[in-house]
């Protein structure tokens, strides 16, 4: 599942890099979808053979669609409430580069053919909303792999992916509140910082 796992938030991360405001949430992930297998093609050994070509590469997809202040707030829940301003930057900013990092190998398995988006069942007049897919493995085994969406003005921006039930922005939120409790915010910021240092 882990492999599974690195895939899908991957995929996710860069999967809605192509936006429009007046897009459905499911066009917007069919048209990404397509950027991310041209931005890919035939640049597997480059990208595998050098971390930090391929950090920029899913940076630069990443960035402009991927709300990282709402994932930031949603991870840290009540801790968020306290922080500081200059915490909260700092997390985001640490929470960002650690998840590009953690997941940056799944990109080198994205397969366009294995992923399915169903048909589209949401309220895109709401705030948030879910794209539903289907990730079907080497196995052939069937995942469910639902894509969270906030809308912005800029469009539609991604914050959470939920693999078999399992939401990423819960598990993160659950795994750093036991190391706040045990350490302190300003620990775990430092800690990110220096696991993204170490793998600079």
């Amino acid at each position: 599942m882990s492999a599974l796992k690195k895939l899908a938030i991957s995929t996710a991360m860069i999967v809605l890099s192509v936006s429009a405001w007046a897009q459905s949430p499911n066009t917007v992930v069919e048209e990404a979808l397509v950027v991310l297998d041209q931005a890919l093609a035939d640049r597997g050994e480059e990208l595998a053979a050098d971390r930090q070509v391929l950090y920029t590469l899913i940076d630069d997809l990443l960035l402009p669609r991927f709300d990282r202040k709402y994932a930031a707030q949603l991870v840290l829940g009540r801790h968020w409430r306290k922080a500081s301003a200059e915490q909260r930057t700092a997390f985001t900013d640490a929470f960002y580069q650690s998840l590009l990092r953690k997941y940056a190998d799944g990109v080198l398995e994205f397969d366009q053919n294995k992923i399915k988006i169903l048909k589209y069942r949401g309220d895109d007049s709401k705030k948030r909303t879910t794209v539903k897919t289907i990730v079907t493995l080497d196995n052939g085994t069937k995942v469910p792999v639902n894509y969270g969406l906030v809308r912005r003005d800029t469009g539609w921006l991604m914050f959470d992916v939920t693999i078999e039930g399992i939401s990423y922005v819960r598990n993160f939120r659950a795994e750093l509140n036991s190391e706040i409790q045990n350490t302190s915010l300003d620990a775990v910021i430092g800690r990110l910082n220096k696991d993204i240092g170490d793998d600079a």
